[in-house]
């Protein structure tokens, strides 16, 4: 064998109960789990008193979009460093492929306000087959599963539009998506909250899901709505589209947003206080009552399985969501070319009519109309609620980490004018975060524990690594902040429950074959724990922190990580491939 860990506590990632045995790696696979002592080795790692689990699996990650840069493998470093060995990309209806020439100009629009990417540059492709021969011929720092982007394919194929897709659009998306399935990509993802995906109707969906059912695929979807008013009505459509397709229907990064109707402004007042005193808020509301959102949420998915719907969800151990600035503008002010968008903004007139919309929006269902679209998060959470992710350009750099009530004050414009003037800037590449309020505040954190500790969810990063900007802490410490905080913290969890939340759960549920699991036969994506030390320090303010505990990473058998260190050039991952998952060479 090339490497046997010896004495370790093995957590195999199924649940089950600890248990003592060494572990050898031949090529790619795990060769045996037992007693090696007579085994012959090329080397010899003494493991005693660290646990050997599965490297964890992460669902939901935009990691992809970083996939064709020549640099990805030292950008997605945090990734390995928290013990991430497989991640699902191609999330939200976001994707680097498929498209044509169509709509070119449409797709990189829509490509580079999210990406940064300088798309004529950059892009050496149309179809996934392409893209996933691109990126194979790259390399991989780990391994890698793509969904099909249902937002990409309708820039494609109809444009940057609010209106239906007509019988040659829906065509032309149904063939890109069959090719992206024979190609490999595991499902198709929608961002229904998003444009152009929120133009959608569920019949565009249904019809396009559909393609996906002979490939046993999984429609992953942001869903169009997490206000609590309408969240229900949104999981219902993820159930309506299983159901009807004969498909699993997945929910991304669960959270809930408050409307209150006419008392919406003194109730957010009342949030926001309660999220700034939370050692006095979580004294004196009853758990119960902190659990309530959440466990109603988790109603609706369980409502959707009794339908006959099969349904699954994720979850991040953070209230911060993040995405790009222009996402929260009313959809009408995305329509058409790069060009026209900001011409927009440099309208005194159009300027008036966006920020109107805003301060006058309601999120009703079903978010189709003019100024009544779901992500209206500056009226729902308030102008202090965005803060400033990533800028291209280095003149505003400065502004990273800083929200647009306190930019606009000193820049002595309201925080909409901010907003507008520092899109135009940077050519519409801004990134922000969103939160109730300070996104570590334990208070508003509070109500995501019943997900948390479902046995039924799994634990997602929503990584958007691209170099610049202050990224999430999640991309340093998701999944040592889950198990340090639920497991060794409070003792919510048990440790092999924990890691096959993060293991073999999402493994079976996106049918990532061979891994997840530490099992004779499989491939070698393993991790050498501290388990009680493994934990982070990063934070909202001081993200860029990377976890302890984490002694190695070991990658299709390859060690990627060991002694803090990655080994250069170690690029072990693979592109996984749905529709011919192959087993590991030498198991």
């Amino acid at each position: 064998m090339d490497l046997i860990l010896e004495n370790a506590t093995v957590v195999d990632g199924t649940g089950g109960t600890p248990f003592r045995a060494d572990v050898g790696v031949e090529g790619e696979s795990i060769r045996a789990v037992g007693d090696l002592r007579g085994a012959e080795a090329k080397r010899r790692l003494d493991v005693e008193g660290k646990v050997v689990c599965p490297g964890f699996i992460d669902v939901h990650s935009h990691a992809d979009l970083t996939l064709f840069r020549d640099d990805h493998d030292r950008l997605l470093e945090p990734l390995v460093r928290q013990g991430i060995t497989t991640f699902v990309g191609g999330n939200c209806g976001m994707g680097l492929a498929p498209f044509t020439q169509k709509n070119v100009k449409a797709v990189s629009a829509y490509l580079e306000v999210f990406t940064q990417m300088d798309f004529r540059r950059d892009v050496r492709w149309e179809s996934m087959a392409e893209f996933m021969d691109f990126v194979e011929r790259k390399g991989l720092l780990l391994n890698a599963a793509l969904l099909a982007p249902h937002g990409v394919m309708r820039a494609s194929a109809s444009g940057l539009s609010r209106d239906l897709c007509g019988k040659e659009d829906m065509a032309e998306m149904r063939r890109l998506l069959r090719e992206s399935m024979d190609a490999g990509a595991f499902g198709l993802s929608a961002g229904l909250q998003y444009f152009p995906g929120s133009s959608a109707d569920t019949a565009e969906i249904v019809e396009l899901a559909g393609e996906i059912a002979p490939y046993d695929g999984i429609f992953a979807c942001h869903l169009r709505s997490y206000t609590n008013t309408t969240l229900g009505r949104a999981v219902a459509e993820v159930g309506e589209v299983a159901r009807t397709c004969g498909i699993s229907g997945h929910v991304s990064h669960v959270f809930s947003i408050p409307w209150f109707g006419p008392l919406h402004r003194i109730m957010l007042k009342g949030l926001k206080w309660l999220a700034r005193h939370p050692r006095t808020a979580l004294r004196f509301i009853p758990s119960p009552l902190l659990d309530m959102e959440m466990e109603r949420i988790m109603g609706y998915l369980e409502r959707e399985r009794e339908r006959g719907a099969a349904m699954t969800m994720d979850v991040m151990p953070t209230t911060a969501g993040f995405t790009h600035l222009l996402a929260f503008f009313p959809p009408w002010v995305l329509e058409g070319t790069g060009e026209a968008v900001m011409a927009r903004l440099r309208d005194p007139a159009v300027r008036r009519e966006i920020l109107e919309d805003i301060e006058r929006g309601k999120p009703a269902w079903p978010h189709r109309g003019r100024n009544d679209w779901s992500l209206n998060i500056i009226r729902q959470l308030g102008w202090d609620a965005v803060t400033v992710m990533a800028v291209h350009s280095e003149k505003n750099r400065y502004l990273e980490g800083r929200d647009f009530v306190d930019i606009g004050a000193e820049q002595g414009k309201h925080p909409f004018d901010a907003m507008c003037d520092l899109l135009l800037e940077e050519e519409g590449e801004v990134l922000v975060f969103e939160s109730l309020s300070e996104p570590d505040d334990p208070f508003t954190e509070r109500y995501t524990y019943p997900a948390l500790l479902d046995g039924d969810t799994m634990i997602t990063t929503d990584t958007i690594l691209l170099g610049i900007g202050k990224p999430s802490y999640l991309f340093y410490g998701c999944y040592p902040k889950f198990i340090h905080r639920f497991v060794y913290e409070k003792g919510l969890l048990s440790l092999p429950e924990a890691v096959r939340r993060c293991t073999s759960l999402p493994a079976s549920t996106f049918g990532i074959a061979w891994r997840g699991q530490v099992r004779e036969g499989y491939f070698a994506d393993l991790l050498v724990l501290d388990a009680p030390n493994f934990a982070s320090e990063a934070v909202f303010r001081r993200p860029d922190i990377y976890p302890a505990g984490l002694d190695a990473v070991i990658i299709n058998g390859k060690v990627v990580l060991e002694g803090g260190k990655i080994n250069e050039g170690a690029m072990a991952g693979s592109l996984l491939r749905r529709n011919s998952p192959r087993r590991p060479r030498g198991s």
